[in-house]
């Protein structure tokens, strides 16, 4: 697998969802550090295991996986010859802690989760060292009943702090000391007391001077009395600082000594929040486990693009028995460069151990290498065009790919010209079958639809389109190529089924009826010329105009057969009749009459360019049964046949 396959398949953002779940930096970072393995022992394992979570959280949705913060960082200052501070060695304590409390969490999940519980006994009891810890940290710092030394320093400490407090006390309120003090209060510079003594006085207190205030005027001075407790006092303070470092050192040692059991929490309980965080994000998409083989075999049922959603639309495929190259065409925006995206990006998490939004039932194989040609690749820095860049892509794909592989490619051929195109597409594809590739690929062109339909091992597809709302469904249809609906939509919005019918020809080198008075091939040069003639006239003769108000523009007057766009709801009708006093006219709007004022439409395409000069407009506007009504009575007396007009 390269960087460029799970860029384009949107892999790294399926990552980034599911470690969004991760409760730990570590877990979050365990997520984003996976990617997709080809041993079927493996990734049936991982599969196994997100199920077995998903049905401890079913049952608790509380796992106590916590505490891993900063351990990681901590084992590494190991064997530094440094002392743990106390901060690291509470972090300790409470990972200790949260592993005790999941073993216990996971003693009753034996039955519901045999695989993952049984995780926990990789957990070594060490409760020497949590206890350790305990009795001699506590609030940050090591505890004074840590050891009798440490208990006997700090007592001494407090008794003589408590001495030279009062010692202090008995000098400022003295009337001996009172008229040299900046103020009668007791200061303290650099953990030594000292009086706050006026500048002019300095020589009245004997002792040192310890810093003196910004104006200078009042200095700080350490009164020789006290100097003989303050240097006890640092004696004390030091014997004390060697006896904390002492116990951090024992403590040290006992995290040293058990430091592989301590590793292999930490990769336990890692694994843990991976593994539910994987669990939760198959909860939040629906996901399930699949059958997995290794004979290219894909059967999909249902089954969605995880970022596009739960209302994307479900695709089904299945590929490996009959055909193994698949060849999608239809309309822009239909659907099928999500459709190959889709099948790609559900093969590499299945390979990565994740579930995937399908149907029950469904199987994936696996692949070696899944390679891509998706998306333009344009580069201005390397001066490459569209054209230049996918066939750069392609044959590091064709050099690649192999009986192993999944080849993925969006609009093979594109970007240069259609024939050229379309003959290096059809032989590109042909040469990755004869590798043995599963292959599917995307394409507009027709050629390449027939090379698929006489082709052992390719089969059509294409994306369904919704000829009525002038939509895509965005549902593969395996078995049928698919068509760019460019004259169903025209037709649709009015083009006149004889200017389909020839575009067809034009196309296809092949005669088709889009309508039932599709003009005879013979009459088609005349059509033309009618055409010609009838926009020769245009530009000689403006348009006729509705009476205008006063103070009002003339109005522009539309003809019986003129294509109009409605204003308001962007739909298109022909003009049947009109204009009355008002300026309303009657449109024809899929198959409807309605009256519309001018001002409400805009042509879109005038009658003279659609239909030539003498032509039958009851054709649109009239219904079959009038129609045939009208030719019988055109030839006679027809007793009880009568034609209904709206």
């Amino acid at each position: 697998m390269n960087q460029q396959t799970f860029t384009v398949l949107d892999f790294e953002k399926i990552k980034q969802e599911a470690a969004q779940y991760a409760l730990t930096d570590s877990g979050k970072k365990a997520i984003m550090d996976i990617y997709p393995v080809t041993n079927a022992k493996q990734i049936e394992g991982w599969l196994d295991e997100v199920t077995e979570a998903k049905q401890i959280l079913a049952k608790s949705a509380s796992v106590p996986i916590h505490g891993l913060e900063g351990i990681e960082l901590i084992m590494k200052q190991l064997h530094k010859g440094v002392p743990l501070r106390p901060d690291a060695l509470t972090k300790l304590y409470f990972f200790l802690d949260t592993c005790r409390k999941l073993k216990r969490f996971m003693k009753d999940k034996e039955f519901l989760a045999p695989r993952v519980s049984t995780y926990v006994y990789s957990l070594a009891e060490i409760p020497q060292v949590a206890e350790e810890i305990i009795r001699c940290i506590r609030n940050g710092m090591v505890d004074q009943n840590a050891s009798k030394e440490l208990n006997r320093i700090r007592k001494q400490i407090m008794i003589l702090e408590e001495r030279l407090k009062d010692k202090i006390s008995q000098m400022v309120k003295s009337g001996k000391y009172k008229p040299y003090l900046q103020e009668a209060i007791v200061s303290e510079r650099n953990g030594r007391y000292c009086l706050s003594v006026k500048k002019e006085h300095k020589g009245k207190i004997k002792g040192s001077i310890l810093d003196a205030s910004a104006s200078g005027s009042t200095l700080f001075i350490e009164p020789d009395e006290l100097a003989v407790y303050q240097e006890e006092l640092s004696y004390l303070q030091t014997d004390e600082s060697i006896e904390c470092e002492r116990i951090l050192s024992y403590l040290t040692g006992l995290v040293e000594a058990n430091e592989q059991e301590l590793k292999i929490a930490v990769e336990t309980m890692i694994h843990y929040d991976q593994l539910f965080a994987k669990a939760k994000y198959s909860l939040n998409i629906e996901g399930t486990s699949v059958k997995i083989n290794q004979d290219h075999y894909i059967d999909l049922h249902e089954a969605k693009h995880p970022l596009l959603g739960k209302n994307a639309v479900p695709l089904t495929v299945e590929m490996g028995n009959e055909y193994d190259a698949l060849v999608i065409t239809g309309p822009n925006t239909g659907g099928k460069t999500v459709a190959i995206k889709t099948v790609g990006l559900l093969t590499l998490m299945v390979q990565s151990g994740f579930h995937i939004p399908v149907k029950e039932g469904s199987e994936v194989s696996i692949f070696q290498k899944i390679l891509v040609d998706i998306g333009d690749g344009q580069s201005i820095e390397q001066n490459l065009s569209t054209f230049s860049s996918r066939i750069v892509n392609i044959i590091e794909v064709l050099k690649e790919a192999n009986d192993h592989s999944l080849i993925l490619i969006d609009e093979i051929g594109s970007g240069t010209d259609p024939s050229e195109g379309m003959g290096l597409a059809t032989a590109i594809l042909d040469e990755l079958y004869r590798k043995g590739a599963t292959i599917l690929a995307t394409t507009h062109y027709n050629e390449i639809k027939e090379f698929a339909d006489q082709t052992d091992g390719f089969v059509n597809g294409s994306m369904e389109f919704d000829i009525e709302t002038l939509k895509p469904t965005h549902r593969l249809l395996v078995g049928k190529g698919g068509d760019s609906q460019a004259f169903a939509i025209a037709l649709r919005l009015g083009i006149h089924p004889a200017i389909i019918s020839r575009a067809h020809n034009i196309t296809y080198k092949e005669e088709k009826s889009y309508g039932e008075n599709e003009l005879n091939p013979n009459d088609k040069r005349e059509l033309d010329k009618q055409l010609a003639l009838n926009r020769y006239a245009r530009r000689k003769k403006p348009a006729a105009a509705l009476p205008k108000k006063e103070g009002e523009k003339n109005a522009p007057r539309y003809q019986m057969g003129d294509n109009v766009k409605i204003t308001a709801s962007d739909e298109f009708g022909i003009v049947y009749a009109g204009p009355d006093s008002k300026g309303d006219y009657i449109v024809q709007i899929r198959g409807e009459k309605h009256t519309i004022n001018h001002k409400r439409f805009t042509l879109y395409i005038s009658a003279a360019e659609l239909y030539p000069a003498d032509y039958d407009f009851s054709i649109i506007f009239d219904s079959k049964e009038n129609r045939r009504i009208d030719k019988q009575m055109s030839k006679g007396h027809k007793e009880g046949l009568t034609i209904e007009h709206e």
